[in-house]
């Protein structure tokens, strides 16, 4: 699931982040997931087999969207930091338009 236009999500991302409508970094996403506030989660596709399956096990359990990413200096660049494995979005609208451009 390599997404076909990479410009677009991270920008998009960009933007929530400059709306302060993210949060970064797996014990936070979790938090975040439980808390019923995450609506959706961005997880690198080289995050480690662990965090992989704890994300996509909570995501799954609460009913969050998680969707992968090709890597973690993708994700990281979106959001103007270093590597990122796990991103939330907190945003509904941010999270609808993220999900269509990553299907």
């Amino acid at each position: 699931m390599i997404l076909m236009n990479a410009n677009q999500w991270m920008s998009l991302l960009g933007l929530a982040n400059r709306a302060r409508k993210i949060i970064s970094g797996e014990e936070l996403s979790v938090k975040e997931i439980r808390s019923g506030k995450a609506k959706l989660i961005l997880l690198s596709a080289d995050a480690s087999a662990n965090t992989t399956k704890k994300i996509t096990d909570k995501c799954k359990s609460y009913n969050v969207p998680c969707k992968m990413v090709p890597d973690r200096f993708q994700l990281g660049k979106a959001i103007g930091k270093d590597a990122r494995v796990v991103v939330a979005l907190l945003d509904e609208g941010f999270a609808k338009k993220l999900l269509t451009l990553l299907d």
